[in-house]
C-alpha cells in the first residue's frame, strides 16, 4: 500500500543539489531531476523566493540534496513501509445500484481476513513515546498549534 496515485496539471517532484556559504547565501543550485516541467518551475520559483538564510553555526559551508515536492499528501520526510502487510482496502460497490436489467440482489459485505501476525493495526511507531516524538517533530516542522 503505497498511497494513492494522483495526477495533475501542476503536481510532481524535483531534486535539487544545494551549496550554502558559511554566511547563509545559497551558492550553488542544481537541478538533479524533474518529473515534470511545471513542477520544476514552481520549484525553481520557491528557491527564488526563499527569505535570507541565517548563517551556518559550524562556520563551514552546508552542501546536501532536497527534493521540493508538489503533491496532494505529505512527503516531508521518508515513506515507512511498515504497513505493506495490510490488504490493500476493498473497492466501494455501491449496495444499491442497478442496472435495471439484472436481478436485483441483497447486497453482502466481503470477508476480510484480519492482518498478518506482527503487523500493526493503526500505526507505524513501535511505542507510544515513538509516536509521540513523532507528532511533535510534525508539530515543529508545520508550526501547528504555536
Amino acid at each position: 500500500m503505497m498511497g494513492t496515485a494522483v495526477e495533475g496539471p501542476g503536481q510532481g517532484a524535483v531534486r535539487f543539489r544545494i551549496e550554502i556559504a558559511p554566511d547563509g547565501k545559497l551558492v550553488h543550485v542544481e537541478e538533479l531531476w524533474s518529473t515534470s516541467e511545471v513542477a520544476s518551475k514552481l520549484a525553481w520559483e520557491a528557491i527564488r523566493n526563499l527569505p535570507p538564510l541565517p548563517p551556518i553555526p559550524t562556520g563551514k559551508p552546508l552542501i546536501f540534496e532536497q527534493t521540493i515536492s508538489f503533491q496532494p499528501y505529505a512527503t516531508g520526510w521518508p515513506p515507512s513501509y511498515k504497513l505493506d502487510c495490510l490488504p490493500e482496502p476493498l473497492p466501494f460497490n455501491n449496495p444499491f445500484a442497478w442496472n435495471g436489467s439484472s436481478p436485483p440482489s441483497a447486497a453482502r459485505r466481503e470477508h476480510r481476513p484480519p492482518p498478518p501476525d506482527g503487523c500493526p493495526p493503526d500505526s507505524t511507531a513501535e511505542t507510544i513515546e515513538e509516536e509521540e516524538r513523532e507528532l511533535e517533530r510534525q508539530m515543529d516542522q508545520w508550526r501547528w498549534g504555536r
